[in-house]
């Protein structure tokens, strides 16, 4: 299902959770995996390998450069790259976001995973209180494929994960990443949870609504997962429905930790506007900030209909 997988890291331990997702999925599917750190010149001539005596933003990124920082990652990956064979390290430097989406367009890859955040600031206390950091939401908006975001420690073993959670809101966008979590289930073997979280509120003043009104909601969200979804599965029966109500993005972080989901697929976004417009969703953005399992955002249903 992937040939070509992109890491996008800062070879620093905010990304090590990101790696470690990214080497078992290229174990999995014997996937090329292209391992990419872009060195920032925006920020204070920031890079993990760099000193700010030298100024990057005076230098490019003569072969001697790229040399240096491919060494370093060559010692702090080794113990993945004993395994194999298929992993090829770059280095690039310019913003981060472009050269991401660059590298993905010229090696044509299946799935991008990165991180949520790539400063230390982004992570602990003021992880619930922040936004997801600003290259990976520009990343996400722009991807020419899937992007896995990994915010947490995961739980999952993507050697031999078996459940995922597919998450809509009966969105025109959350039907496009329908085929990527079918696709991929079908594929492995993992069983697929249809789920919808009902949102009870309504009003300004949060009114909660009646419930006779709930019921009668929840029967309608499991005849439109019926009717969308379990409609196109074929023969594939390795699926259940769920809908539950309360604050959408609580209820699809507490499914996924009952039912044991390795991954949760969302759409990138609830609007019907174009993709590369669009804002990451805030519930997308609160379930990548909160879940301990990767979360793929997915934002391009004419890539998925080449899978």
């Amino acid at each position: 299902m992937f040939n070509n997988i992109l890491l996008a890291t800062t070879a620093s331990p905010n990304c090590d959770n990101a790696a470690k997702v990214a080497f078992d999925m290229q174990l999995k599917w014997g996937a090329k995996l292209i391992v990419l750190h872009v060195v920032g010149v925006y920020r204070s001539n920031y890079t993990p390998f760099g000193k700010k005596s030298e100024t990057i933003k005076k230098k490019m990124m003569d072969k001697e450069y790229a040399a240096l920082i491919i060494e370093e990652m060559k010692n702090i990956y080794a113990e993945e790259l004993k395994h194999t064979q298929n992993i090829v390290l770059k280095a690039k430097i310019g913003r981060p976001d472009k050269e991401i989406l660059s590298m993905a367009h010229e090696k044509d890859v299946d799935l991008i995973i990165m991180g949520a955040h790539t400063r230390e600031e982004g992570v602990g206390p003021l992880r619930l209180r922040s936004v997801v950091g600003n290259t990976m939401q520009r990343v996400a908006k722009s991807a020419p494929c899937p992007i896995i975001i990994i915010s947490r420690p995961c739980t999952a073993n993507w050697k031999l994960f078996s459940n995922i959670l597919f998450g809509t809101d009966f969105s025109k966008a959350s039907d496009s990443a329908f085929p990527f979590a079918y696709e991929l289930a079908k594929e492995v073997g993992a069983k697929l949870h249809f789920f919808h979280a009902l949102n009870i509120y309504y009003g300004e003043a949060g009114q909660v609504r009646q419930q006779a009104e709930i019921e009668e909601m929840i029967k309608d969200a499991r005849k439109k997962i019926e009717k969308r979804y379990i409609s196109q599965l074929g023969g594939f029966d390795n699926y259940e429905i769920e809908v539950w109500e309360g604050i959408p993005y609580i209820e699809i972080v507490k499914f996924a930790r009952e039912k044991n989901c390795d991954l949760i697929v969302l759409a990138h976004h609830t609007k019907i506007i174009e993709s590369s417009l669009a804002s990451f969703g805030s519930t997308t953005e609160q379930v990548v900030l909160r879940a301990t399992q990767p979360v793929a955002s997915v934002n391009r249903p004419d890539r998925l209909s080449e899978m």
